[in-house]
């Protein structure tokens, strides 16, 4: 008989929905939406067969949901559904701390998935005491790589009752999808409108992604290869590597409330032609670009993973990510797939910038390792995760009060 699981997210996006496919078929299985819409992502919805969902808030993102009718609809669908186990997205939200409340009321182990690390925003005595009050209700966790492991063991959580896969996509989709766009590059190159040669960066449009250091960048990197090339023509150098006038573009997909400064930094920097911003891509339109791109980019000043490094590598690109962000450290081999960078050193992400641009066959040799090093996070390692940590959340449960919780949960509420 398969173990009744509850798998909670705040919104579905095409990430998620691929999580719970992969387990579907190992438990018996209620994916639950604490909204039907995100406030911070724009993603399409669409139909799921595979799998029973319900949303809490059916009318729009959770946050638009009283407390007390948020509280009672979430109750009574666990209540309903009668899990043996409950996977709860962090220990920050209302519908992460009334999950919990649930799980300790009904005596039912909860799984914690996280992907915070130490450092990923700054950290205080009191809050961080709150913290590991929380934490110690959960029966074990499933986060997404070594330095999300390493922050839930300084929060009070044994490190033999966490499990790591929680950040992965589906691999499959993109290596396929990619590989069959390279097959017709030039009509898809037509089709979507982008250059022969550019650099590709996927984000919000928001403060911590550091999209304006990277247009920086961006700009040095030109600056740099246009004298490298004027320094060649006045020595009569022979270049190996590419001519002034294949520079490559910049791609920046996404949209946010920083759009308007940034087309203002393009137009300031003179590089409107060069610099491309074609909006929001919902998911089935990713593999394009991922299969036109010759490098991708990830310059966030933090970032608890950067799913959209998964994909690229999937893709077979090399890769340049912010050594502030959490994939970095299990991702990024340092001149195997690619580099990792200060993200406020806009010198260091222009140079790197330029190795990958000038080197044909450095460039393919890390396309190549990022599809290698990638196979070990799929979602074959998210099943794994799941199914090991809610074995061990059965195994390690202990009753507790939830007295705390109700404090916390009240604390919030006003």
């Amino acid at each position: 008989m398969k173990l009744r699981a509850a798998f909670l997210f705040d919104n579905f996006g095409p990430y998620h929905i691929a999580r719970v496919k992969a387990v579907c078929g190992v438990f018996d299985l209620l994916a639950i939406e604490f909204g039907a819409s995100s406030s911070e992502y724009a993603w399409s919805r669409g139909t799921v067969e595979e799998f029973q969902r319900t949303v809490v808030n059916e009318a729009g993102a959770s946050e638009e949901m009283a407390n007390f009718d948020f509280s009672t609809r979430l109750n009574g669908i666990l209540s309903g559904f009668k899990p043996r186990v409950v996977f709860v997205p962090g220990w920050a939200s209302r519908g992460a701390l009334l999950t919990l409340r649930w799980c300790v009321d009904h005596c039912v182990p909860a799984v914690v998935m996280s992907e915070s690390t130490v450092w990923d925003e700054s950290r205080n005595y009191f809050k961080e005491w709150i913290k590991r009050k929380i934490i110690m209700h959960f029966s074990a966790g499933l986060v997404g790589g070594s330095p999300h492991q390493v922050y839930l063991e300084q929060l009070g959580i044994s490190p033999n009752i966490i499990f790591q896969g929680y950040d992965v996509v589906d691999n499959d989709y993109f290596l396929n999808k990619v590989d069959e766009v390279r097959g017709r590059k030039i009509e898809v190159s037509q089709l979507i409108g982008m250059p022969r040669n550019f650099f590709l960066a996927s984000a919000r449009f928001i403060e911590k992604k550091n999209l304006h250091r990277l247009i920086k960048a961006y700009a040095s990197y030109r600056e740099r290869s246009i004298k490298r090339d004027e320094r060649c023509q006045d020595q009569s150098l022979e270049k190996t590597n590419d001519k002034s006038e294949d520079l490559w573009d910049l791609v920046l997909l996404g949209d946010g409330p920083l759009r308007g400064e940034l087309e203002e930094l393009r137009f300031r920097l003179g590089l409107e032609e060069v610099i491309h911003m074609p909006g929001f891509r919902n998911y089935e339109e990713l593999p394009s670009y991922y299969a036109m791109a010759g490098g991708f980019l990830h310059p966030s000043t933090t970032d608890q993973w950067g799913l959209v490094v998964n994909e690229a590598m999937a893709a077979g690109l090399p890769v340049l990510v912010s050594n502030r962000c959490g994939c970095a450290s299990n991702l990024v081999q340092e001149g195997g797939n690619g580099w990792t960078f200060d993200p406020a050193d806009v010198d260091q992400l222009a140079f790197l910038m330029g190795k990958i641009a000038s080197d044909v066959p450095l460039r393919s040799a890390m396309g190549a390792k990022s599809r290698e090093i990638i196979k070990d996070w799929s979602l074959a390692r998210f099943l794994k995760g799941a199914t090991d940590a809610a074995d061990t959340a059965i195994r390690t449960f202990r009753p507790r009060g939830n007295c705390f919780l109700n404090l916390v949960i009240w604390a919030i509420s006003k």
